[in-house]
């Protein structure tokens, strides 16, 4: 999962650069086809090209210097080539340079501008991220916890899914789930979502209590915000594993269901019950419903949003993410996770189009909890 991202940056680095220098390449080739060509052909002509180009990549400063540039080599091929009767032809060439450099000088002031708005805009999407999606713990209680998040749009860095862990008396409790909706109301939505569990999740007594307590706050939130209480709703599941015990508990709210990765099988926890989405349960009015699965030492559980059993090829299959995750050799969260994700590029040829959430908790073996708790007191 590293590995491919660095990858990423490099390719897109270089890129950049190779963008960069194609003004100057642009004005070197000119010079080159000017001096090689047959003089009635006059490729001075295109130096015009240069500046309208750096205005696209180049800082003012930058953009005026490239018009000069061009400028200046205009004038070295004219007094160069020398043609009689050529001149004018250079002379109209250089005062179209003049003119293309003041516009894109201008063109590239108004670019610099709006790349400053979306530098800030971006910022906002960190500083929301950083508060809806909080870095998660690598362990909480007996469990190893690891994370994947991606949104869609690599520019906005949130999207409508959301996820958390806390340690409270219960035991770990987690949720993940995927706000039905676009935009900035559909992060309000999940933000509300989340905002209700960091506080709930320590007070109400079991699973069921707290996604009843999760669909109110909801419905009275888009109802306040959007007016319309079913506008948006969100799948979800929730999960607690106690301490002292060996199994998890699953509440899930029409999201998909997670991948229990025992000893040498792979299997999804379906529930025995329909339980309803968040902001939903007035409207279906049922109830919700724990599923209690065994959770052994060195059980692996796969949460996951539908951005990833949703995740198409180049023919429109859906991933087949039981079939591929039999086929892992994963021994720790972190590699599960950069196996699913090395999957899920190479499956849709790099191309996801939906947000991405995942977590993968590991139930750690008891001598293993008590070497790490010794280390620390240590």
């Amino acid at each position: 999962m590293n590995h491919s991202g660095q990858l990423w940056r490099r390719a897109d680095s270089l890129r950049e650069e190779l963008v960069l220098l194609a003004p100057l390449v642009l004005i070197v080739v000119i010079t080159v086809l000017s001096f090689v060509t047959p003089r009635n052909l006059h490729f001075s002509r295109f130096l015009s090209v240069a500046p309208a180009l750096a205005a696209s990549v180049w800082p003012v400063a930058g953009t005026v210097a490239i018009g000069a540039l061009a400028a200046a080599v205009d004038v070295a091929i004219a007094v160069a080539i020398g043609e009689p009767g050529g001149s004018y032809i250079y002379l109209f060439t250089l005062v179209v340079i003049v003119g293309v450099t003041a516009a894109a000088a201008y063109a590239s002031h108004v670019r610099q501008q709006r790349e400053q708005i979306l530098a800030d805009v971006r910022s906002v999407a960190e500083t929301t991220q950083r508060v809806l999606l909080r870095p998660m713990p690598h362990r909480l209680g007996r469990l190893d916890i690891e994370v994947l998040y991606r949104a869609a749009a690599a520019q906005a860095r949130v999207g409508g899914d959301f996820y958390e862990a806390l340690e409270t008396a219960h035991g770990v409790r987690l949720i993940i789930g995927d706000v039905r909706g676009k935009g900035l109301p559909a992060v309000g939505t999940a933000s509300a979502i989340i905002s209700c569990f960091r506080e709930a999740a320590y007070d109400e007594p079991d699973l069921a209590r707290l996604a009843r307590r999760l669909d109110v706050s909801t419905s009275r939130y888009t109802m306040l915000m959007h007016g319309d209480q079913m506008e948006y709703f969100a799948t979800a599941l929730l999960a607690e594993i106690p301490d002292d015990g060996s199994a998890v508990e699953i509440v899930n709210c029409g999201h998909p269901p997670p991948l229990l990765f025992s000893v040498g099988a792979v299997r999804e926890v379906i529930p025995t019950a329909p339980s309803p989405p968040i902001n939903m349960g007035a409207l279906i009015e049922e109830g919700y419903r724990i599923d209690t699965v065994s959770f052994a030492d060195k059980d692996q559980l796969l949460l996951y949003t539908d951005g990833v059993s949703e995740t198409r090829d180049h023919t429109g299959a859906f991933f087949p993410l039981v079939q591929r995750a039999g086929q892992w050799d994963a021994d720790s969260p972190s590699r599960l996770l950069e196996q699913l994700h090395s999957d899920l590029v190479h499956y849709s040829r790099g191309r996801l189009d939906d947000d991405i959430a995942a977590i993968v908790i590991r139930a750690a073996a008891v001598n293993e909890t008590e070497i790490e708790t010794a280390t620390r007191a240590a």
